[in-house]
C-alpha cells in the first residue's frame, strides 16, 4: 500500500470516528471516537509528512462512496448492526459493543488480561457449518426424496436419487464453506498485516487508541493508558492484543477452511441419509419412516444446541 493509500485511509477513519461520534447516544462511546479521530488525524499527519518530504503536491481527502453508504446505514440502523462494515473500513472501537457490556463481565486489571476474551478456536466455526450442514442435508434431501416417492413407486430409482442428493450436496456444502472461510481468512491477514505496519509506524498513538477503547468500557484512562504503553515493551503481544481488540481477531487461529469443509461434507451426509434410509431398508410405510425420523433428527439438533445456547429443550432460558 502506498504512502497516499495509507493517508487516505487514516483520514477516511478519522471521518467515519467523527461522524459517528456525532449520532451516538452514549457519551463514554462517543468519546472514545472523539480520541480515536485525533488519534487517526495525527497518524495521517504523519504519513502526509512523507508525501510532502518525496516532493508530492498536498493531498485532497475526499470519502469513497463505499464509506459514505456505510456510514449512512450506521446512522440509520447504529453502530452495533453494521459492525463488520465498519470493521472492514478500519473502524477500531468496535468491540466496546460486544460482550463485554454484559453484567458480571470482567474488564481487564493488566497487559495479560488485554484481548484475553477474544482467544476463540475455530471449533465455534466448524460447529456452525456441522449444524447447518446436518439441517440442510435433512430438509433438502427429504425433499427430493419425498418428490421422487411421489413420481415413482420404485424403490431402487428413490434410492439412486437420494444417493445423487446426498454427494452433490455434500461435494458443495464443502467446496462453498471452504471458499467462504478461505476468502474470510484473506481478509483477516490483510487486517492483521495493517496493524502490523501501523504498530511499527506509530506505535504511541496505537497505544492511545486502544487506551481510549479500554476507557470507553469503564477503565480509568490513565490505568488504560498506563498498561497499552507497558504493552509497547513486547511487540508481539501488542499486535496480538490490538488484532483481538481492534479487529476482534485471534491471530492464532483465523479459521480453518478445511476444517469447515470437512465439517459441512460429513454433516451434510449424515443428515441427507436420515431421511433415505427408510427407503433404503424398508419397503413398506417408507415414507411416514422417513418423515418420523426427519422429525426426531431435527428435534436432536435443537436438543443438542441448547447444551451451548443456555436454554432448555423446549426454548426456555435455563436460570
Amino acid at each position: 500500500m502506498s504512502s497516499f493509500d495509507r493517508w487516505h485511509e487514516e483520514k477516511q477513519s478519522a471521518w467515519m470516528y467523527r461522524a459517528i461520534s456525532e449520532c451516538e447516544k452514549d457519551e463514554a462511546k462517543s468519546t472514545m471516537f472523539k480520541g480515536l479521530a485525533k488519534a487517526a488525524e495525527a497518524q495521517a499527519e504523519i504519513l502526509c509528512s512523507d508525501l510532502r518530504a518525496a516532493s508530492r503536491d498536498e493531498p485532497s481527502f475526499r470519502p469513497t462512496t463505499r464509506a459514505r453508504f456505510v456510514l449512512f446505514l450506521t446512522r440509520a440502523l447504529g453502530v452495533a448492526r453494521t459492525a463488520h462494515l465498519l470493521a472492514a473500513l478500519k473502524v477500531r472501537g468496535l468491540s466496546a459493543y460486544g460482550s463485554h457490556a454484559l453484567v458480571g463481565h470482567a474488564m481487564p486489571v493488566s497487559t495479560r488480561d488485554l484481548g484475553a476474551r477474544h482467544r476463540r478456536t475455530a471449533a465455534g466455526a466448524n460447529l456452525r457449518a456441522a449444524v447447518f450442514g446436518v439441517n440442510d442435508g435433512l430438509v433438502s434431501n427429504a425433499s427430493l426424496v419425498m418428490g421422487i416417492a411421489g413420481a415413482s413407486s420404485s424403490h431402487s430409482v428413490i434410492v439412486t436419487t437420494g444417493i445423487a442428493g446426498l454427494l452433490a450436496g455434500a461435494f458443495s456444502m464443502a467446496a462453498g464453506e471452504w471458499v467462504s472461510v478461505s476468502s474470510q481468512r484473506d481478509l483477516y491477514e490483510h487486517q492483521i498485516a495493517e496493524e502490523r505496519d501501523e504498530l511499527e509506524r506509530y506505535p504511541t498513538e496505537e497505544a492511545e487508541e486502544l487506551a481510549l477503547i479500554y476507557h470507553a468500557r469503564g477503565v480509568p484512562l490513565e490505568e488504560a493508558r498506563h498498561m497499552t504503553r507497558k504493552m509497547l515493551e513486547n511487540p508481539e503481544q501488542a499486535l496480538n492484543t490490538l488484532a483481538r481488540e481492534e479487529l476482534g481477531l485471534n491471530p492464532d487461529n483465523l479459521g480453518s477452511p478445511w476444517g469447515a469443509a470437512v465439517s459441512s461434507f460429513f454433516s451434510f451426509a449424515a443428515g441427507a441419509a436420515i431421511p433415505l434410509a427408510p427407503f433404503a431398508f424398508a419397503s413398506e410405510h417408507a415414507i411416514e419412516g422417513a418423515i418420523a425420523a426427519c422429525a426426531v433428527a431435527l428435534f436432536a439438533v435443537g436438543a443438542f444446541l441448547s447444551l451451548f445456547s443456555g436454554r432448555g429443550l423446549l426454548g426456555v432460558t435455563l436460570s
